[in-house]
């Protein structure tokens, strides 16, 4: 890691001390207000489990794994969850999930306000708070949900949900072209030129932001792959696989299927 700050393949090389320390308070903010909600939208709430969440797994994961990984990937988040607000009775209700959405379009809202009419939160380069922000809201933006109600919030947010789109275009070409989800080309595409003087170290930067991203936490790991095995990758959500389930799947022989 030091290598690539020594050589400047860092997302927050440019940022000042003040811009450096907003960025590490809004992914807190990330991590405190909304990523619980994530949780809960793909996890937790039971129509998107079982109709998007879980059928994505069966689907891409192979034979035998994905008769029970689905299902101790769901009781990990739960945990999560749990830990995530202190409580061990979590139960999917209406009480729980007005609260958990109630935390995240406030997180959203105050997102929204930072970036502005900006490309990017800090300008017009990414930083780790672009890729962040990105690996967060991108998933909730293209996947078809059942229960939509965190989606319905981000897409009234025009510059949030164009900020997702553009990442997509902009480093996923084949990802953001493909009408996944959600029709992607709803927002406007960014002009060649608004991008062509992004520095390519910055736009280096920023992939390897995004892959740091991945492993910041259960929910976030794979949430951005640039490997394109599936031109719908983005149609359900997409791999939130990360190291620990697949190495210890054959520890657990009690679990069933999910």
């Amino acid at each position: 890691m030091w290598f690539c700050v020594f050589q400047k393949y860092n997302a927050d090389y440019d940022l000042s001390a003040k811009e450096g320390a907003d960025s590490l308070a809004f992914i807190s903010l990330l991590e405190e207000k909304l990523k619980p909600a994530l949780i809960y939208t793909f996890w937790v709430e039971p129509k998107n489990y079982v109709d998007v969440t879980r059928r994505w797994y069966a689907e891409h994961l192979p034979f035998p794994l994905n008769f029970f990984l689905p299902g101790r990937m769901q009781r990990r988040r739960l945990e999560t969850l749990q830990l995530l607000r202190g409580d061990q009775s979590l139960e999917a209700g209406d009480e729980l999930e007005k609260e958990l959405y109630r935390d995240a379009a406030e997180c959203m809202n105050l997102l929204s306000q930072r970036l502005g009419s900006q490309k990017f939160f800090f300008g017009d380069s990414p930083s780790s708070l672009d890729a962040y922000v990105f690996g967060h809201l991108a998933p909730v933006l293209k996947s078809k949900l059942p229960n939509g109600k965190l989606q319905q919030h981000l897409k009234s947010l025009d510059n949030l949900s164009n900020f997702c789109s553009n990442v997509l275009l902009l480093y996923f070409p084949r990802d953001g072209r493909g009408g996944a989800g959600p029709k992607a080309s709803s927002a406007p595409a960014p002009d060649a030129g608004d991008f062509d003087h992004v520095p390519n170290k910055r736009r280096s930067a920023a992939v390897r932001a995004g892959g740091a991203g991945r492993h910041a936490g259960p929910l976030l790991t794979g949430i951005v792959s640039v490997q394109h095995v599936q031109r719908d990758a983005l149609e359900a959500p997409p791999p939130l696989l990360d190291r620990q389930t697949l190495g210890n799947h054959d520890d657990d022989d009690e679990d069933g299927d999910g």
